[in-house]
């Protein structure tokens, strides 16, 4: 009985091992899945993270990228350490995958990617030309620049990038020699429709005054004005831009992006590294936030960089520009890789 007992107790132990190291496969499994899984909803928040350094980064250089100018290349303007280049972005709750150019050109083949706005979505556009480029260093390219329209495309694959210069993204019309911003009108919509991927980006030039303010007067509806607040009258022009996508655009055709807004930095100079603190909600946030809420089509996407650009005060252009400060515009390879990492990961998912 005795050895009976034994052979049952091994039984018995060999079977609970069994289970328990079952379970634990599982549970390590779903484990994983699960953390993959957090990428696309909403449990992850993606732009909630902080900025590691990652040796592997940059994902190009300047040299592999023939066609970013004297404009963005800092390294190229004098800039000597590298460390701001190194730096990825990572969520808290989750990883983002590593930008795949190849899978990019092979999914949206023969598609449309057009960038709206001012020059920080060309700052964008540049990025992810280079980033595709790179992908696919022999393919032939053709790069095409016709005043503030530019174009990337890689023939092999169809695609086409595009930048449309369009920086209030409402319209302006000249009356009478007067420059007139209506601020409740958009007629340049037609070409936007056409395409595939839409990513619209809108701020740095309503607080412009004097010589560089490119309007005279504000219209709406009948009603003229000589001035109004910045603050309000980008809200204005957001809400005109959200009842626009709500009656125009077709979620079965086209995908679109609102970048939320790049912040500037008063001080850039000499930052090497990003900041470790930053301030409150920057400018046109909650304005671009709330517009969006307002529209009935959901499927119009918000790429929140705000925050997380705010850290990265090192990345600027700073004196390794033209012949002045620039604390607004990215140095390239830079920050705006990381905003198209996000825009790929929201295309892909």
């Amino acid at each position: 009985m005795a050895v009976c007992y034994s052979v049952s107790a091994i039984a018995i132990v060999s079977t609970f091992l069994t289970i328990f190291s079952l379970s634990l496969f599982l549970n390590s499994n779903t484990k994983l899945f699960n953390e993959v899984s957090l990428l696309g909803t909403n449990e992850c928040d993606i732009y909630k993270g902080s900025w590691v350094f990652d040796d592997s980064y940059p994902l190009y250089n300047s040299s592999t990228c023939p066609f970013i100018g004297d404009t963005r290349d800092c390294q190229k303007n004098g800039r000597l350490d590298k460390e701001y280049l190194k730096y990825r972005w990572q969520p808290y709750g989750c990883n983002l995958p590593r930008f795949n150019g190849t899978e990019l050109l092979l999914k949206y083949k023969g598609k449309r990617i057009m960038f709206v706005g001012d020059s920080l979505g060309q700052n964008q556009w540049y990025s992810l030309a280079c980033m595709l480029h790179v992908s696919q260093p022999q393919a032939k390219y053709i790069v095409d620049r016709n005043g503030r329209h530019y174009t990337f495309t890689i023939p092999e694959y169809n695609i086409w990038l595009l930048y449309l210069g369009n920086p209030l993204i409402v319209d302006i019309a000249t009356n009478k020699g007067s420059r007139v911003l209506k601020i409740d009108s958009i007629s340049s919509g037609n070409v936007w429709k056409q395409m595939d991927v839409l990513v619209f980006d809108t701020w740095h030039w309503w607080n412009r005054t004097g010589t560089r303010q490119t309007w005279n007067i504000i219209q709406e509806g009948n009603t003229t004005y000589n001035d109004m607040d910045r603050l309000e009258l980008y809200e204005k022009a957001i809400n005109t831009w959200a009842k626009w996508a709500d009656s125009n655009l077709n979620s079965t055709k086209t995908k679109a992006f609102f970048q939320g807004v790049s912040p500037d930095h008063k001080e850039c100079e000499g930052k090497t590294r990003p900041l470790q603190s930053i301030g409150g909600l920057y400018p046109g946030e909650m304005e671009l936030e709330n517009a969006l809420k307002t529209m009935s089509n959901s499927f119009v996407r918000l790429i929140n960089i705000t925050s997380l650009s705010q850290y990265r005060a090192d990345g600027h252009q700073s004196v390794y520009s033209y012949n002045h400060m620039d604390c607004l515009h990215w140095c390239l390879p830079g920050v705006p890789d990381t905003w198209n990492q996000l825009l790929y990961h929201l295309l892909i998912s």
